[in-house]
C-alpha cells in the first residue's frame, strides 16, 4: 500500500489528476486473462454536463511513468447510448500487459488518467480479507479490541445490559421474567442492530459455498480472535452466527424468528456498546425452523469435513429436529407466512410458502447426504419437481440456495437417476437458452456487467453478485461454456471495484487497500451521520472498511432527492448516510446477505483465475472412495481405500506443498501442525482431495 500511495503522489506531481472518465478495477487484474478498461462520455443523468471523447489510442504506464503498452480503443455498440447508465463509451483492451506491477491508463491527447491498479497473480487477497472482516465488526455481544480491530473501530461489549441479549424477554410478554432467554451472539443483520433468523438463509449458504468450493484461499490467519486454532477463519466466523442461531431454536425444532428493539427510538446510539434499552425476541415460525433445517444440515457437512465431528453432530441433530417440526406444516399446506407483524422493528422477517418449500427440499438434500436415510430421498424426489426452479424454470439470483442444493444432489452416490437427469437437463436448458442474458460474456452493457434493468432495485449489489455466483456454479458442474461463464463472473466482480458509471468501489473506506475512489458513507447505526464515523474522508475515523453497500436503486422513493431519484438505473445512487426523511438506507445500507454473496463471488473468481492456487472443491471429491484416519491427527495418519495408492502429496491452506513422510504402504506422517489438503492419486486413475487437521 505504501507503493500505491507514493505512486498517487507521483502522478499528481506531473500535473494530471486521476479522472473518472477511464474506469478500471482499482484493486487490479490477474496477470493472465482479459483486462478491459471502460471509457465513458455521459449523456443523461446527474453528470450529463461532463464530456469526454477518447483518443484513438491510449497508453498503459507503470509506476515509473514508462509507457509499457499503447493500443487502440474500440467504440462500444456503434456509439449508441447505454440505456442502463446514460453513457456512451469505448473499451480499451490491455490484456497483453502481464508483468506484475503498478499501472495506470493514460490518454495523452486529453491528459486524462485512470485510477492506479495492480497486475498480479492475485491482487484481491487483502480485499477478500477486508470484506470478510465486516462480519467481525458486525458481531453482536462481542468486544472489538486491538489487535483484531483497528484502533479507530474498537468498542466494548455491547447489548449486555439487563433485559438485553443475555436475558431477553418475549416481545409479547415484556413484563414476564419467565420468558427470559439467553440469546447472545450472532451478527447485526445490516445497518441496524437487530438479528433475524430467516435473513441468514442465503448468508450461511453463500459463506459455506464460498469455503466449500474454494477452501485453498481461506486461511487461519486473518486476524480475528479465533485465528491460529487450525480452523479456517471464515468457518470460525460462521460458527459465531451458527451458535446464536442454535440459541434461537428449541429442542423440539421450533425457532424464534428474530430479536431486537421494539421501536426506532431505542438502541439507536453509536457505538454499539452505548445502547442500554431492552431487547426482545419474536414469534416462533416455520420459516425460521426451515431456515435452520437447511443451513445447519449444510454446515454439518462442512464441519464434518474439517474434523469437527462433535459440533457437526450438534448441528445435524438440531437440523433434523427443525426439519421434523416443519414437515407437518409443509404436508398440510399450513406453512406460517405471517409471523412478523412489526412488533420488533424494522425488517419483515416473514418468508413466503414458496421459499419455505425450497428451504425444506434443500434441507432434505443435505440431510440425505449426512444420513443416507431413504425417507429424505423420497421427500426430495416427490417435492423437488414441483417447486422452483424445476417447476417454473426460474433459475435466477433469488433462488441460489436451492439451485446449489439441487446440483449438489446430482453428485450424491445414491441420488435418484431420473431426478438427477431432470436437474441437469433443466440447468442446461437454462444456460443454452439464456433467456435473460444471465450467462457468459455479453456486450449488452457498456460496463460489461449486464443484468436485467429490473434487477436494479433495493439491494442490487446482492443480485449482481448472485448472478456472478450462478455463472460460477454452472461452470463448476460442467453446464455451459466454462470459460465464458467464469469470465462473466470476473467482469461482474470488476464492477464492484470501480468499473461502473460512478467510477467508485462499492465497498466502504477501501483506500488503505488500494482504492482511489471508494464508498465514503454507509447507512449504519454505528457509522452514523454526523458522528466521528460519518465519512471516510472528512471524519476523524470514518466507517470501517469492507462493507458492501446495497447499490443503485432505480426505485428510490424520495422524489425530491436526485440523485438517486430520477436517474438511469446504474446511476441511481448517492454516497450518503442520512436517515429519515432522505432514506439513504435504500441505497447505502450494508447487509450480511449482500456481503456474503460478494465474498462468495470474489472467492470464486480468485479460485478460478489465480494460477498459483491449488484448486480444490469438496463437491467434486469422490469422498466415498477414500477415508483418512484419524482426522484430526497428532501427525500420523492412515489412508484407507479400495483402490491401490499411487502417490500422496500435501498442501497447506495457501496451496504450498509440504513434505509427507511415508511410514508404510498406507501410513504417513506430517511433521507440522495445521490444516492441509491431501492430493491422493489412485492406481485406477482417480485423484481425490481430502482435508486433514494435524494438531
Amino acid at each position: 500500500m505504501k507503493l500505491k500511495t507514493f505512486f498517487i503522489l507521483l502522478i499528481s506531481s506531473i500535473s494530471f489528476a486521476q479522472n473518472p472518465f477511464i474506469e478500471v478495477d482499482q484493486f487490479g487484474y490477474f496477470t493472465t486473462g482479459t483486462k478491459v478498461a471502460v471509457l465513458r462520455n455521459p449523456q443523461t443523468g446527474f453528470n450529463a454536463a461532463e464530456s469526454y471523447t477518447a483518443s484513438a489510442t491510449l497508453q498503459v504506464k507503470n509506476s515509473s511513468n514508462t509507457v509499457v503498452y499503447t493500443g487502440a480503443v474500440s467504440i462500444w455498440n456503434a456509439g449508441i447510448t447505454d440505456s442502463f447508465s446514460g453513457d456512451k463509451g469505448w473499451w480499451f483492451d490491455f490484456s497483453s500487459v502481464t508483468v506484475p506491477g503498478t499501472y495506470y491508463i493514460y490518454d495523452a491527447t486529453n491528459a486524462k488518467s485512470s485510477a492506479t491498479f495492480q497486475i498480479a497473480t492475485n491482487p484481491y487477497t487483502e480485499v477478500l480479507k477486508a470484506a470478510t472482516k465486516m462480519f467481525y465488526y458486525n458481531r453482536c455481544n462481542f468486544t472489538k479490541a486491538v489487535p483484531f480491530a483497528n484502533s479507530k473501530w474498537t468498542d466494548g461489549l455491547n447489548f449486555n445490559n439487563n433485559l438485553q441479549d443475555y436475558n431477553a424477554r418475549s416481545v409479547f410478554a415484556q413484563n414476564n421474567a419467565a420468558t427470559e432467554k439467553e440469546l447472545s451472539g450472532g451478527w447485526f443483520d445490516a445497518g441496524d442492530y437487530n438479528k433475524y433468523v430467516t435473513f441468514t438463509y442465503s448468508v450461511i449458504h453463500d459463506l459455506l459455498m464460498a469455503y466449500e468450493s474454494n477452501p485453498a484461499i481461506f486461511g487461519d490467519d486473518w486476524n480475528i480472535p479465533e485465528s491460529g486454532n487450525n480452523v479456517p477463519d471464515i468457518l470460525d466466523e460462521l460458527k459465531y452466527e451458527l451458535d446464536w442461531l442454535y440459541k434461537m431454536s428449541n429442542s423440539d425444532g421450533s425457532v424464534y424468528i428474530k430479536m431486537g428493539s421494539k421501536n426506532y427510538s431505542q438502541n439507536s446510539s453509536y457505538p454499539p456498546s452505548a445502547n442500554t434499552d431492552p431487547r426482545y425476541y419474536g414469534n416462533l415460525c416455520t420459516a425460521a425452523s426451515a431456515t435452520i433445517a437447511s443451513t445447519f444440515s449444510h454446515a454439518a457437512i462442512i464441519f464434518n469435513a474439517i474434523g469437527n465431528t462433535t459440533y457437526a453432530s450438534q448441528l445435524q441433530n438440531r437440523a433434523i429436529a427443525c426439519y421434523n417440526y416443519t414437515l407437518p406444516f409443509y404436508t398440510s399446506n399450513t406453512l406460517q407466512t405471517n409471523c412478523d407483524n412489526g412488533e420488533i422493528v424494522s425488517g419483515d422477517a416473514d418468508v413466503s410458502s414458496t421459499e419455505q418449500k425450497t428451504m425444506m427440499v434443500s434441507a432434505a438434500i443435505y440431510l440425505y447426504k449426512l444420513t443416507n436415510i431413504a425417507t429424505y430421498n423420497t421427500f426430495i424426489t416427490t417435492n423437488a419437481p414441483i417447486i422452483t426452479p424445476l417447476s417454473d424454470s426460474n433459475w435466477g439470483a433469488d433462488y441460489t440456495p436451492i439451485q446449489d442444493a439441487l446440483l449438489y444432489y446430482t453428485t450424491l452416490p445414491n441420488a435418484t437417476t431420473t431426478l438427477v437427469n431432470s436437474i441437469t437437463n433443466a440447468a442446461q436448458n437454462d444456460v443454452t437458452n439464456n433467456w435473460n442474458n444471465f450467462y457468459g460474456i455479453s456486450n449488452l452493457g457498456l460496463y460489461r456487467d449486464y443484468m436485467p434493468q429490473w434487477a436494479y432495485y433495493w439491494g442490487s449489489n446482492r443480485i449482481k453478485a448472485k448472478y456472478g455466483n450462478l455463472n460460477l456454479l454452472y461452470a463448476k458442474y460442467g453446464i455451459g461454456n466454462a470459460s465464458n461463464l467464469k469470465n462473466r463472473a470476473k467482469e461482474l466482480m470488476h464492477s464492484f471495484h470501480g468499473v461502473n458509471p460512478l467510477g467508485i468501489v462499492q465497498l466502504s473506506n477501501m483506500y488503505e487497500f488500494g482504492a482511489d475512489y471508494s464508498i465514503n458513507e454507509l447507512y449504519h447505526q454505528w457509522f452514523a451521520n454526523g458522528s466521528v464515523y460519518d465519512n471516510a474522508i472528512t471524519s476523524s475515523k470514518g466507517p470501517a472498511p469492507g462493507y458492501l453497500v446495497g447499490g443503485p436503486n432505480k426505485d428510490f422513493s424520495v422524489t425530491s432527492l436526485s440523485p438517486p431519484y430520477g436517474q438511469p438505473a446504474t446511476k441511481s445512487y448517492l454516497d450518503f448516510n442520512d436517515g429519515y426523511p432522505n432514506n439513504s438506507w435504500e441505497v447505502s445500507e450494508p447487509a450480511i446477505n449482500n456481503q456474503a454473496a460478494y465474498i462468495r463471488l470474489l472467492a470464486g473468481v480468485i479460485s478460478n483465475f489465480d494460477t498459483n492456487l491449488l484448486t480444490i472443491s469438496f463437491e467434486n471429491n469422490t469422498d466415498f472412495q477414500v477415508a483418512i484416519y484419524p482426522n484430526p491427527s497428532n501427525g500420523e495418519w492412515e489412508i484407507h481405500s479400495h483402490a491401490t495408492l499411487k502417490n500422496v502429496k500435501a498442501f497447506d491452506i495457501l496451496g504450498k506443498e509440504v513434505k509427507v513422510n511415508t511410514i508404510s504402504n498406507n501410513k504417513f506422517f506430517i511433521n507440522k501442525s495445521g490444516i492441509f489438503i491431501l492430493k491422493i492419486e489412485l492406481n485406477n486413475g482417480k485423484i481425490v482431495h481430502k482435508r486433514i487437521i494435524i494438531k
